[in-house]
């Protein structure tokens, strides 16, 4: 055990108590986070325009009275005029005075880059105080835990600094490098030389062999990335699985998509069962949700770091004047899109991700997709959460393993008006061997799971079977190569209604 894990677990203890808090008075922690974001950002010109006399943050009224109905919902269009503008140098524009940094971020759709503002603040109530309350909680799980017996890794995106005359930008993994407290950097590895390495190749060959010697007892990482991080540790040592090159191995943190393809390589990569797997939900703009129980597939709703929330039912989207609901007016099992505002100047913005609850005592989440991520070409009304359920149990029944997928509609020219169907692209890990069946089984699961695309199939009315193309490997690794997003944070897009993605891959595959 190393000399600082006693201080860290203690820490950690402690927190227990301020999570609980917030967990437990839900309602009450974001009155008073948005009391917190009103009164610190309202002398930023964007708070100005919209409650010029900071009638909000006047004695007596509530704070949320008129704060939907003063502020619109924006999405990064609608606000990248600001954001240029504080890219510029200029100050007190989405929040007081100057933001020298911002992670860039080119999310899973856009060739062209987002840059979301970072400041101290949200760096320390929200990304640093968010990775504790998730320590706290697993080690609150496992006390026996001797995750610090050893050090742990973050499969992050390509850590280069870039600059122009007046900020900083990057992305996020690396500010939270540049800007991390000692503690953090104590039990991480590998050293700073290699992590803020730009080329992602190079940094995953220098990553495995810089930590193959240390005893690593987690990772932190989106799935697809640290699957292709461990396989290259894999082929250095010559080893079989994981757990003869790190024996003190126990817990793999894992967010950005769905695990649930996953989870058959993970085992053959820690055979056993000795291996925990924790969710979060972790994006640029903030971090959101924590799993805090064991084996739980949904995750807390992180109340009390600098993030105020509200919630965009879909059939709201896109209208000039959408109507959101907060936390005491959420239900069940309905799917919203994500609206927030920030301590560093994200006001009521749309983030592109839906969520829906499945606890209201506590605030618990799942995340279900994203707001332009689906299929809805026929009317079926495919969203990614249905998807990635269906997958799994295809691949359960075949006793199959995921690597990577993607899927868009296709139609066909062939004089029957208005019939089409879906065509997936799959990358296999290991393939069924009956890949017909595999594939009845998929579009069964899609009809169980989504009564909107059972009616389109119905009798092949209105959509025929979907189609399965598998891809050699390492096709999305290419593609996501060409398009200058090969790295830890980057993603592919699971549904789209557009076939672009689709046939780049198709023709990388040729």
């Amino acid at each position: 055990m190393y000399p600082y894990a006693h201080i860290m677990r203690l820490g950690l203890r402690a927190r227990k108590f301020l999570i609980n808090n917030w967990k437990t008075q839900g309602l009450k922690t974001q009155e008073e986070v948005l009391k917190t974001i009103l009164s610190s950002g309202n002398k930023c010109a964007y708070y100005r325009t919209y409650d010029p006399n900071a009638e909000l943050l006047k004695k007596g009224v509530d704070p949320k009275a008129g704060f939907a109905d003063q502020f619109p919902v924006q999405d990064y269009e609608q606000l990248r005029e600001y954001i240029n503008s504080m890219l510029d140098g200029n100050e007190n524009v989405l929040w007081p005075g100057k933001i020298d940094w911002f992670a860039k971020s080119s999310g899973t759709t856009s060739d062209r880059s987002k840059f979301l503002p970072i400041n101290r603040k949200m760096l320390f109530a929200n990304h640093y105080k968010g990775a504790q309350d998730l320590m706290s909680l697993y080690f609150s799980n496992y006390p026996k835990s001797r995750l610090y017996a050893g050090k742990g890794i973050v499969i992050g995106g390509s850590h280069e600094i870039s600059h122009n005359a007046h900020v900083r930008f990057g992305d996020l993994s690396a500010i939270l490098v540049e800007h991390m407290p000692l503690i953090g950097r104590l039990v991480r590895a590998p050293g700073k030389a290699v992590t803020i390495l730009s080329d992602w190749e190079e940094k995953l060959d220098k990553m495995a062999k810089a930590t193959i010697p240390i005893n690593i007892t987690h990772i932190a990482g989106i799935p697809t990335w640290t699957i292709v991080f461990l396989e290259h540790v894999l082929r250095i040592t010559g080893k079989q699985h994981v757990h003869e090159v790190w024996p003190d191995f126990e817990l793999f943190i894992h967010g950005g998509v769905n695990f649930d393809p996953y989870i058959n390589r993970f085992e053959e990569l820690f055979p056993g069962g000795k291996v925990r797997y924790w969710q979060t939900y972790n994006a640029s703009e903030g971090f959101f949700g924590l799993q805090d129980e064991p084996d739980r597939d949904d995750m807390l709703l992180m109340l009390d770091h600098g993030v105020y929330y509200e919630f965009l039912p879909l059939d709201q989207l896109g209208k000039p004047k959408p109507t959101s609901v907060g936390l005491a007016n959420v239900r069940l099992d309905t799917d919203y899109a994500l609206v927030i505002s920030t301590l560093s100047g994200l006001w009521r913005y749309l983030i592109g991700d839906t969520v829906r609850f499945t606890s209201l005592a506590p605030y618990r989440i799942r995340i279900t997709g994203r707001t332009k991520h689906f299929i809805n070409t026929f009317g079926e009304e495919l969203m990614v959460d249905n998807a990635e359920q269906a997958l799994k149990m295809a691949c359960t029944t075949h006793n199959a393993t995921v690597r990577n997928f993607t899927a868009a509609p296709v139609f066909y020219d062939d004089g029957q008006e208005g019939r089409g169907g879906h065509q997936w692209c799959v990358e296999f890990e290991q393939a069924p061997a009956d890949v017909a069946s595999f594939i009845d089984v998929l579009d069964e699961a899609l009809q169980a799971l989504n009564s909107d695309y059972a009616a389109k199939r119905f009798q092949n009315m209105v959509m025929r079977p979907l189609t399965l193309r598998i891809l050699k490997k390492g096709t999305f690794e290419k593609w996501l190569k060409q398009k200058g997003k090969l790295g830890g944070q980057h993603k592919v897009p699971r549904l789209s209604n557009k076939r672009d993605f689709i046939e780049e891959l198709l023709l990388i595959d040729r």
